[in-house]
């Protein structure tokens, strides 16, 4: 169960070596050899009395191969656990599934949207404007995993704290951009100040276009795009906006 989480393909391949059909001709056609890929990608012997797998030596197999892939991180598993003992007493960790930590530690993959209204604040916006209650609208129709961007974009990062008190003060701000006509440009944020500056666009329609072109183009933050210019790399940020929006281009300044 705990390689399945990590490498379900890995396991895949297992099962159906465990259930191939016990035809020794099968087997010696397939040529399997008797050994494994390391992470790195370099095959590992699992036994020096074996060169192929066979139907007498599967279960064997298998039972290798789950045992190396186990424990094949175990250095590095226990280099984290000694940092993590240093911060929580490790017999504490046992009070919780390996989920309920994940979810402590990096917090929910599931975006709850009244967390994020609830500390939202406002600037050169009503918070009851038509422009609110559509951007609003537009991240309730939004995928799990388009605000899982929409973050990443505003704030560098995919989840949201798990409670009010994790944000320690940390308020979402939506700031007006005063642009001309606004239509024609895309939303700006800033990363280091949970920030999205974002034109007074003339309807739904457009609001919910420029976001998310945004949301899936714009990934670079602070001068990383830059870099890549510098670099002669090939941007991410290709469409068929027109200048003024190519200008304008969600700027992820901290």
């Amino acid at each position: 169960t705990d390689l399945t989480e990590v490498d379900r393909d890995y396991v895949a391949g297992l099962l159906c070596i465990r259930n191939m059909d016990d035809d020794p001709k099968l087997f010696t056609a397939l040529e399997l050899p008797f050994s494994t890929s390391s992470a790195r990608g370099h095959e590992v012997p699992l036994s020096t009395r074996y060169t192929h797998i066979s139907p007498r030596n599967r279960a064997e197999y298998v039972r290798l191969a789950l045992g190396f892939r186990l424990h094949e991180f175990d250095e590095q598993v226990k280099a984290v656990r000694d940092g993590m003992s240093k911060v929580v007493p490790v017999p504490l960790l046992s009070l919780f599934s390996a989920a309920e930590l994940q979810a402590m530690v990096c917090g929910s993959p599931d975006i709850p949207l009244g967390l994020l209204k609830s500390v939202a604040t406002y600037k050169g916006f009503d918070p009851s404007s038509a422009l609110v209650t559509w951007f609003w609208e537009v991240m309730e129709e939004f995928t799990n995993r388009e605000r899982s961007l929409f973050l990443r974009f505003v704030w560098g990062r995919t989840r949201l704290p798990r409670t009010i008190a994790d944000f320690r003060g940390r308020d979402f701000v939506l700031q007006v951009l005063e642009k001309n006509p606004p239509d024609h440009f895309l939303p700006e944020s800033y990363t280091c100040f949970f920030l999205l500056k974002m034109p007074r666009y003339s309807c739904k329609a457009v609001l919910l276009e420029k976001l998310k072109y945004a949301i899936h183009f714009c990934k670079s933050i602070d001068t990383d795009e830059y870099a890549r210019v510098a670099m002669g790399e090939p941007t991410e940020a290709t469409g068929s906006e027109d200048n003024s929006d190519l200008e304008s281009v969600a700027s992820h300044e901290g």
